[in-house]
């Protein structure tokens, strides 16, 4: 809203009215409603009415317009959380000249656009963003007040955030991937917290001069700032990846197949990761920082720890069985799933059948499956140096029943889709490589180390998963049609506590390609997480 420029709701739509400094305004909204607007005496209730909400958006409006940000945070529902930031707006962030245009009212909820400048030593720019507010009724006053979240004064805070215009705590980088493609947030969106962290921690490592910024701050987390508009150009500085750009692009538009989603992909032979996205509204990476079940895509590991301790080989028993007790646990197959009392491990394997397992467990000790995690496929040791802040893996030893739900990939095994896809690369190719997203020497980190498989159970392992991904009873061959040269899958899903549908989860290869990915109820692994690494292996390399 320009200066003297007004707004009431008529009908759900904004009318507006040029006049005095908000009484004529105040005065159309009084006759609506019978000359008593919101402060009569007596304290309403329900949902506020289109005359309120047009009172409280214009009052709000017109002092944030001014400045004034006592007076605006005195028409929200939490006036000292609101004021404290409203007066970063002007005094921290530089803000002026604010002018703020409503859209049509939606009930409660107003969308507006607004417009402004941001000044800093002698240096101006223009700033435009969209929100929204909602107009509530106070439960104590019953006055009609905006219902106070950080995002309606920028749709990018959130609680605990600010507003800052500054010289940027680090220079810019210009990240390119291993073909020399620059990856930017606007071209990769799903990359931007991660390109966030490489600024953080190599900016002043990649050659660069820090400009000014106008930035959210946020001060409750570790997350390094988000920069909104650039008023000084610093010098940025280059920050070479291992991503691939086709690789990355096919994770980015794959995994907005469905929402919580993440996916991952590593080239098996060195460990380099060539691809990282995320679809969630939290803006967590999940991919690297995950810690959840990875139900049946375990077993690749659990596989592995039986065939080594000589408990049985791919060709050898492995019962599936309608139903398998473990210390007075009960463990069960998917619906549907027919016994097979002949079957072998590669069987069991690629129909993904828990109970085939479980019956194997007890030649097992508590410890098994932990030293083969950590010792054969580097995870759970806290050690890993990719770059940015990122999570292992962890494969506790449990006594009880969890030794067997953790053989499934229940119980107490925490994974990500990093992780996984790094099993699935050290499975087979028998070899790990700790993944990792920028150059060791650029900072003198180590990378973890794990002295991998024996090549025959690398071999065997391999194989497994060629036939979960090409054979009729594989329970990856829909997900994995389709695709050509040397491939393989594992399916899981993760039963989450308190959630009606599983987690989907899906690890597989191509060539020296290996993917895993993960979907927050996603259901069976091959129905949600499968077409998403099914497509990234698809472009390969």
């Amino acid at each position: 809203m320009g200066r003297g420029v007004k707004v009431a709701v008529i009908g759900g739509v904004f009318a507006v009215m040029v006049g005095g400094a908000g009484y004529g305004a105040y005065n159309v909204v009084s006759a609506l409603d019978g000359g008593g607007g919101s402060s009569g005496s007596e304290t309403k209730s329900g949902p506020p009415g289109k005359d309120e909400v047009a009172e409280t958006t214009e009052k709000f409006f017109t002092a944030w317009e001014k400045g004034d940000a006592t007076t605006a945070a005195s028409y929200t529902d939490n006036a000292s959380v609101a004021g404290t930031l409203l007066t970063a707006y002007g005094e921290d962030a530089h803000i002026t000249g604010v002018e703020i245009t409503p859209g049509t009212a939606a009930g409660t909820s107003v969308p507006f656009t607004v417009k402004a400048k941001v000044s800093y030593e002698g240096t101006t720019k223009p700033l435009s963003y969209k929100s929204t507010l909602t107009v509530v009724r106070g439960e104590t006053t019953g006055r009609a007040l905006v219902d106070w979240d950080p995002a309606v004064v920028h749709p990018e805070l959130k609680d605990g955030d600010t507003l800052v215009t500054t010289e940027s705590a680090t220079p810019q980088i210009e990240a390119v991937g291993r073909n020399g493609t620059v990856l930017s947030k606007e071209k990769y969106p799903s990359l931007g917290p991660v390109l966030a962290r490489l600024r953080e921690k190599y900016g002043d490592k990649a050659g660069g001069t820090p400009g000014v910024e106008l930035a959210v701050r946020h001060t409750t987390t570790q997350a390094p700032d988000t920069p909104l508009l650039t008023l000084t150009e610093g010098q940025p500085g280059k920050l070479r990846t291992t991503l691939s750009a086709s690789v990355q692009a096919a994770a980015e538009k794959a995994v907005k197949r469905y929402g919580e989603s993440s996916v991952v992909a590593v080239k098996p032979s060195t460990g380099e990761v060539l691809a990282v996205a995320n679809n969630r509204e939290d803006g967590f990476n999940a991919a690297f920082q995950g810690k959840v079940a990875p139900g049946s895509t375990m077993k690749i590991i659990t596989a592995a720890m039986l065939i080594d301790n000589g408990v049985t080989d791919m060709n050898g028993p492995a019962p599936c069985t309608d139903s398998a007790m473990w210390q007075g646990q009960t463990f069960k197959n998917l619906t549907g799933m027919k016994p097979d009392e002949g079957a072998t491990l590669a069987d069991t394997f690629m129909r993904s059948c828990n109970t085939g397992f479980i019956k194997l467990i007890d030649e097992v000790t508590d410890s098994s499956l932990t030293q083969e995690a950590q010792e054969r496929f580097g995870l759970g040791q806290d050690d890993w140096q990719t770059g940015i802040v990122s999570f292992d893996g962890s494969v506790p030893a449990s006594p009880g029943p969890d030794r067997a739900a953790n053989a499934i990939g229940q119980g107490q095994v925490q994974m990500n889709p990093l992780n996984m896809a790094s099993v699935t690369a050290t499975a087979i190719t028998g070899e790990f490589h700790q993944p990792y997203l920028v150059p060791f020497d650029l900072d003198g980190r180590k990378p973890a180390t794990a002295k991998g498989l024996p090549k025959s159970t690398a071999s065997q392992l391999k194989q497994m998963m060629r036939l979960t991904a090409t054979a009729p009873q594989g329970t990856a061959v829909k997900a994995m049609s389709g695709l050509h040269g040397d491939i393989g899958a594992k399916t899981g899903s993760a039963e989450v506590d308190g959630n009606a549908v599983s987690d989907s989860w899906f690890t597989g290869f191509r060539d020296d390609v290996a993917a895993a990915a993960m979907v927050e109820g996603g259901g069976h692994g091959g129905d949600a997480a499968g077409p998403i690494v099914a497509d990234v292996l698809r472009v390969g390399g």
